[in-house]
């Protein structure tokens, strides 16, 4: 499917959508928990879909009731399940360790481009434990073996999913474990709601001076009904429309102001830009306002990067976003898509190393632009039509629903003129 959309000014109210971060985490805790829990989750994607996928291969029955997850946990572990992850690293990082607590093997299969994501220093880590995997890079993926309470280290600075990963595990792992990390610790967040969502099953991680100390447990205990939060990731889409436009104005709802998602962070650099941005209540509104070209540490907030940079082209002078080597390996190279998108549209940026620089300030040309597959991207070009003097035709823009399926819909709620096409 294709999208062109027509220069239009963002104006509207919307409700934000399930966060799928925290969904994966407590649908992984209700799994392993002693009794069922309802998990409220309104909005359901592909990634979510592929963790109740996995965690219904392992043994838990999880199924859909009107706008709930119903989740029966494991009581029987299935031997040499096979997981289809489908796109989503979430799903395998936090589940690779799972497995390997379990001690009952299973194989893996993945789409897209996640068989190229490093799965290291988690993978040596678990083989030393007593792990064994299949050839790096294979598809599928298989690991057999068990590991036990003891002392783990992972870098800090690759991947907060694998330090979830271990929490996970050793949360449900019988005995005492230490996980050490070693160096800077980055989307540092992120293990914030893997904490939360461990809490809100009576788990007991604890942070200490060289990591977290673990004392896991057969079984987590069920809070027996829980809500999904809204989803700071993909709120900022529409936040940032309202910022851009001079006579832009877009309300989000369903948002909690003290939310430990990385995201949230959306809102001071949104500030820090120059927009006007005001909170009543779970509700914040953006209006466009004269904005200023920022420098942005984008480390712990790398997914809003593509976004970041669409803001950034309505900016005016310069912004440099630093700390965003890893978007290379997401659902595409997404300093390179981004890069390639926005010059496709007229805008003034350049790539380096591990971020962007982008010379801001002046209108867009318009045009046609891919996906590249990937949904951040899909979802930013749409938001780059914006300062477009002419359409702007987005290709492969389904892409947008392996987050967010109501994307479309929702962004053509906030008086944007678009036009979907087969």
């Amino acid at each position: 499917m294709n999208v062109r959309i027509s220069p239009s000014v963002p104006t509207g109210k919307i409700k934000a959508i399930a966060s799928k971060s925290a969904a994966h985490r407590l649908l992984i805790c209700a799994a392993f928990a002693d009794k069922a829990t309802e998990l409220v989750c309104e909005e359901i994607n592909d990634d979510i879909s592929a963790t109740v996928r996995c965690l219904n291969a392992l043994g838990a029955k999880i199924t859909r009731r009107g706008t709930s997850f119903i989740v029966l946990p494991i009581r029987n572990v299935r031997q040499n399940a096979v997981l289809d992850c489908g796109e989503s690293g979430s799903t395998m990082r936090f589940l690779v360790p799972v497995v390997a607590a379990l001690g009952c093997g299973a194989s893996f299969t993945m789409s897209g481009r996640l068989p190229e994501r490093p799965l290291s220093p988690l993978r040596e880590e678990l083989e030393s434990h007593g792990i064994e995997f299949s050839a790096a890079g294979s598809n599928p993926l298989t690991l057999n073996g068990k590991i036990e309470a003891g002392e783990y280290k992972i870098r800090g600075d690759v991947s907060s999913q694998f330090i979830s990963g271990l929490l996970f595990a050793l949360s449900i792992t019988e005995g005492e474990s230490k996980i050490i990390i070693e160096g800077k610790t980055e989307s540092a967040p992120y293990i914030n709601m893997t904490l939360d969502a461990l809490y809100e099953f009576d788990a007991e991680p604890e942070r200490t001076e060289y990591g977290f100390s673990v004392t896991g447990r057969k079984k987590l205990t069920s809070p027996e009904r829980l809500t999904v939060e809204g989803d700071w990731s993909n709120a900022a889409f529409a936040l940032c429309a309202g910022a851009i436009s001079p006579r832009g104005k877009v309300s989000v709802y369903a948002l909690d102001s003290e939310s430990t998602q990385g995201d949230r962070g959306i809102i001071e650099t949104l500030v820090r830009f120059g927009a006007d941005v005001r909170r009543k209540g779970d509700c914040f509104t953006v209006r466009g306002g004269e904005l200023c070209g920022i420098d942005i540490d984008a480390s712990n907030i790398p997914d809003l990067v593509p976004v970041i940079a669409v803001t950034a082209a309505a900016a005016k002078g310069q912004t440099v976003i630093r700390g965003a080597a890893r978007l290379k390996i997401k659902e595409s190279d997404r300093l390179s898509t981004v890069t390639d998108m926005l010059l496709a549209l007229g805008a003034d940026i350049e790539k380096t190393d591990d971020g962007l620089i982008i010379n801001g300030g002046k209108p867009l040309t318009g045009g046609e632009v891919s996906s590249y597959g990937d949904h951040r991207i899909a979802m930013s070009a749409a938001v780059a039509s914006i300062l477009c003097q002419s359409d702007v035709t987005v290709i492969s823009a389904e892409a947008a629903a392996k987050s967010y399926p109501t994307f479309w819909d929702d962004f053509a709620s906030l008086s944007i003129n678009l036009t979907k096409e087969a």
